[in-house]
């Protein structure tokens, strides 16, 4: 899941990156804040396997669409829609959040495609960093401060569990059990359901038909699990939407398609 600032397509949530550097950033601070704004209307947001369990309580867990799918935690159906937080990025009700939103305004990123090595980077526009007079220094003496540090172990705890996603999304893919997803939801006041669709989900009667012998590995593994907390997970759906209608932002035709976005 690493990025590189010199991609001109940036990360979901990043207006800009920039590799994290005692002469430029010596005197520079990290806020903490209870307000995510990058959150507000942003509906789809990318998560990692180990994450499943306690995203899977609250909302949907589903893939993107495409030939490299990640998976994703729904917190509104509709585009711009999160049930979560309001339009000013404020948590409305207690939840999950995903370590993907957590990291920001930093993360690791290539500056340098032909090698392996990560850098820590970050969002210079996120209002998070900066010369404040509040907040964590990230330079003590020129060298990271201990907030840097554990900023630092967080992102490549992160990077280390988006490998462990991916091999799990390369085991999905190795048995094609992926599947392009459908949710219909009716209104109790509406003849006609709500159709969402723009994303794969596991097909299940191509679960049932695996092998016992790789059925019995992925339990072993841990995966098995994971592939449940997917499925059970989708029941949500019709909770996320029920949420939505009570925020005044239920889509607004029947059949109006509301794919998740590609991140």
């Amino acid at each position: 899941m690493a990025s590189a600032p010199q991609n001109a397509n940036l990360p979901l949530f990043y207006n800009s990156l920039v590799p994290l550097n005692s002469n430029v950033h010596g005197s520079w601070k990290a806020r903490s804040t209870d307000v995510a704004p990058w959150l507000a209307k942003q509906h789809a947001i990318p998560l990692t396997v180990e994450e499943f369990p306690a995203a899977q309580r609250q909302y949907p867990i589903v893939f993107t669409a495409g030939d490299e799918p990640v998976p994703i935690g729904l917190m509104g159906l509709n585009e711009g829609i999160n049930t979560f937080f309001d339009d000013e990025g404020k948590q409305t009700d207690p939840v999950y959040v995903p370590a993907y939103a957590r990291r920001y305004p930093f993360l690791l990123a290539k500056l340098d495609q032909n090698s392996d090595q990560l850098s820590l980077c970050l969002d210079p526009e996120s209002g998070l960093v900066g010369e404040f007079e509040d907040g964590e220094a990230l330079f003590t003496d020129g060298q990271p401060s201990e907030a840097t540090q554990n900023i630092l172990k967080f992102n490549e705890q992160f990077e280390q569990a988006g490998m462990r996603t991916k091999s799990f999304m390369d085991e999905l893919k190795k048995h094609d059990l992926l599947m392009e997803g459908e949710v219909a939801i009716r209104r109790d006041d509406n003849e006609q359901p709500f159709i969402y669709r723009g994303f794969q989900m596991i097909d299940q009667a191509k679960l049932r038909e695996v092998r016992g012998d790789v059925l019995r590995t992925w339990n072993q593994n841990g995966l098995l699990p994971l592939i449940y907390a997917h499925l059970f997970s989708l029941e949500l759906a019709r909770e996320i939407f029920g949420r939505q209608i009570k925020m005044g932002k239920g889509p607004a035709a029947a059949g109006q398609p509301a794919a998740p976005a590609n991140v």
